[in-house]
């Protein structure tokens, strides 16, 4: 079991508590996976994890409460893309679901308002630009040593799986931005970048890989996937103060993906093993 640091824990005035976790991101999709490569290449890109499979469950409460509230509770399962099995459900349970198997239990909180980060991203680019939109969560962490022991703890909280989706995942991290996290997904709904890090850093990083503030996405692979489906459109948005659209812009940023239920909707998995 891998132990979570504690070195980001502090008293708060009135006793004990955490320090808020912060995960800073967007997505960029991604057209052409080859000339992806070949960019990273001629950047000089440290590969700093391999390819691996993710199995990940969303849980909620049998009314979507989490969901409907902007909050995001989900368990996965990692192994080495080498060691991955057929997708979807097999004899033995869910790919990615074995006796034993650690896993990261993550918790995540609504999409938060825009910071002034992103304000005087503004002004460096000038009001003819786009303003650069980040996805800004609160996020923590913990790995645990027993995925089908944390998934019954859960469980008997009265949470259920409501969504499951898998990925193939490779993490780089490019020359002079260190505080940035590269990652390849190979989804089942096509190929995209993530970059994790300050804003700043992933305005820098994005521009090296040759994209730009307008195609930052900021919505969950959920929510992407239901899109593909056509499903959840009825749902309104509920967007942070002081967080206006664009007049006749579709919305990349808008983060009103979290509050849409899965109600209905199938999982996100491949058809066949990769």
């Amino acid at each position: 079991m891998r132990r979570a640091s504690k070195t980001g824990l502090r008293k708060s005035p009135g006793g004990a508590g955490a320090k808020t976790k912060t995960e800073i991101e967007i997505k960029l999709r991604v057209a052409d996976r080859p000339e992806l490569l070949r960019q990273l290449a001629r950047l000089g890109a440290e590969l700093i994890a391999a390819r691996v499979h993710e199995m990940n469950t969303l849980y909620d409460t049998a009314q979507g409460d989490l969901l409907r509230q902007g909050r995001m509770l989900r368990v996965r399962v990692e192994r080495p893309a080498s060691r991955s099995k057929s997708a979807g459900k097999t004899k033995q349970g869910w790919a990615g679901e074995d006796s034993g198997s650690s896993a990261l239990l993550t918790f995540k909180g609504p999409v938060g308002a825009p910071r002034r980060g992103a304000k005087r991203a503004a002004e460096r680019m000038g009001k003819r630009k786009t303003v650069p939109a980040y996805k800004i969560r609160e996020e923590h962490e913990i790995w645990v040593s027993d995925q089908q022991e944390v998934s019954r703890i859960i469980e008997g909280l009265g949470l259920r799986p409501c969504f499951r989706y898998e990925k193939f995942r490779t993490t780089y991290r490019l020359p002079g931005i260190r505080n940035l996290k590269v990652e390849v997904d190979e989804t089942p709904i096509g190929l995209f970048l993530e970059l994790e890090g300050p804003g700043r850093e992933i305005d820098r990083a994005a521009a090296r890989l040759g994209f730009g503030p307008a195609e930052y996405i900021t919505k969950s692979y959920g929510a992407l996937f239901m899109e593909e489906r056509g499903v959840g459109r009825g749902f309104k948005s509920r967007r942070p103060a002081g967080a206006k659209r664009e007049a006749g812009k579709a919305s990349h940023h808008e983060p009103t993906d979290e509050l849409a239920r899965f109600s209905g909707l199938g999982d996100m998995l491949f058809n066949s093993s990769r």
